[in-house]
């Protein structure tokens, strides 16, 4: 298996230029707060945050980006470690629904199974960061049209610099390489209807120095002096050179996936977002059931419930599908594609945190159900809101519609996804005997 790489940005630009280079990443978000790491680092400088060097700037900021991805994959990890409870194993195609073809302890399944843990090298976390400078000005995202357009009338005709800090870390080992790659950026002397119509564009507001190389904006580009790929976010020659020094070959990392395979998603799914950037394990196959199922490596989603008290069964953490999504408008748990070399715990806990907002830090796994097809499954990995801890559910990317808390007896008042509302029932009372269990 290819070393997996994990980049710790929703930027599709990023994204993409890795893709480019043979590398299709799993995108993790770090969620930092950019403007507390600066404060942080100012306050031990003993300086303003106005005082710190751009260098200082994107360096920091990037290894906060991966710092708090590799922290999530072992925030992951060791809840994986502590899953206790039963995984049981449905075979409906071999054997006829409802039937139970295999018990095994989740200890020792995760003791069999370590997934990306148990990796002698990698996965590879890439944090990236970027900041513009002008006339000794650091330019960030400009956010608001009043800024863009002050700015864009600072660069026309002018010589700008964009800077990106890379961090590079191999989580097997928790060895850090950072670098820093800049370029020089020449524009043109463009007028001020051209920056009413490309701010109304959009494109400007939310990137380092309000302009795109790969964009809208490549037109007001006139020449650059350093690496192209780093003014679009990520330097591949310097995220090469950091892997490198960390002892990894650049070529581990190819994992060139068939196009036709993320062809074929968009026609099954034709309204799936632009914005949805395909991931490792993304894709349709043709199950033997006759149905399409979504992850070329399978697919997993955790159940997580809140308990009273008295111990009982409450409250489910509930995700409403996008309407662009299959059975759209729907309520289901949060779930997904594994991503290659996950097992299901990792897989599950990664795409709740991702789609929900529920961390693994704040839940512990109790069990799970696999529906097993042969060629795909799909695992319901249950869990319980920690003691002293609090699940705040949360819709954080553009595959639900609103994430909550729903009453167990409210359930049958929204419409369910049909593989969950086949399989409710069972699972609430799984639910209620495990939680009956622990309370005594």
């Amino acid at each position: 298996m290819t070393i997996p790489v994990v980049l710790a940005s929703q930027s599709p630009s990023r994204a993409r230029l890795l893709v480019h280079a043979g590398i299709r990443p799993t995108i993790r978000v770090s969620h930092v707060d950019e403007d507390a790491v600066l404060a942080s680092l100012a306050t031990d400088r003993g300086v303003h945050v106005n005082d710190l060097s751009v260098e200082e700037r994107v360096l920091v900021l990037a290894r906060a980006k991966a710092q708090a991805v590799a922290d999530d994959y072992r925030s992951t990890w060791n809840t994986m470690q502590e899953a206790r409870g039963e995984l049981t194993i449905s075979r409906p195609i071999e054997q006829g629904q409802g039937s139970v073809a295999e018990r095994v302890d989740l200890a020792d399944y995760v003791r069999d199974h370590l997934g990306l843990s148990g990796l002698v090298r990698g996965p590879v976390v890439i944090g990236c960061d970027s900041l513009f400078t002008l006339d000794g000005a650091v330019y960030g995202k400009p956010h608001t049209a009043e800024v863009a357009r002050e700015r864009l009338r600072a660069m026309r005709g002018a010589t700008g610099t964009l800077w990106t800090g890379h961090v590079v870390i191999d989580l097997s080992t928790g060895d850090m390489a950072q670098s820093i790659s800049y370029a020089h950026v020449n524009f043109a002397d463009f007028s001020d209807d051209d920056i009413e119509r490309y701010i109304a564009t959009g494109e400007p507001l939310e990137v380092a120095g309000c302009f795109t190389l790969e964009g809208i904006g490549s037109a007001f580009i006139e020449s650059i002096q350093g690496d192209p790929s780093g003014v679009m976010g990520l330097s591949v020659p310097t995220v090469r050179a950091l892997v490198e020094e960390l002892g990894i070959s650049w070529t581990n990392l190819w994992n060139a996936t068939d196009a036709q395979i993320f062809t074929h998603a968009k026609e099954v799914t034709p309204d799936i977002p632009d914005s949805n950037i395909m991931q490792p394990g993304d894709g349709w196959i043709d199950c033997a059931c006759g149905h399409k199922h979504w992850g070329r490596n399978s697919a997993a989603g955790v159940l997580v419930a809140r308990r009273d008290d008295d111990g009982n069964i409450s409250h489910v953490a509930m995700q409403h599908r996008a309407a662009w999504s299959a059975e759209g408008g729907t309520w289901g748990i949060p779930g997904g594609a594994l991503a290659t070399g996950e097992n299901v715990i990792e897989g599950a806990l990664r795409e709740a945190a991702e789609e929900a907002n529920i961390h693994p830090d704040d839940i512990v796994v109790v069990g799970a159900y696999c529906e097993d097809h042969g060629p795909w499954s799909y695992t319901t990995v249950f869990a319980f809101e920690k003691p002293e801890h609090m699940v705040r559910p949360l819709a954080t990317d553009d595959e639900s519609e609103d994430v909550r808390w729903l009453a167990v007896e409210d359930m049958d008042s929204v419409p369910l996804l049909s593989y969950f509302k086949q399989d409710w029932a069972n699972f609430e009372q799984r639910l209620n005997v495990v939680a009956r269990e622990q309370r005594v």
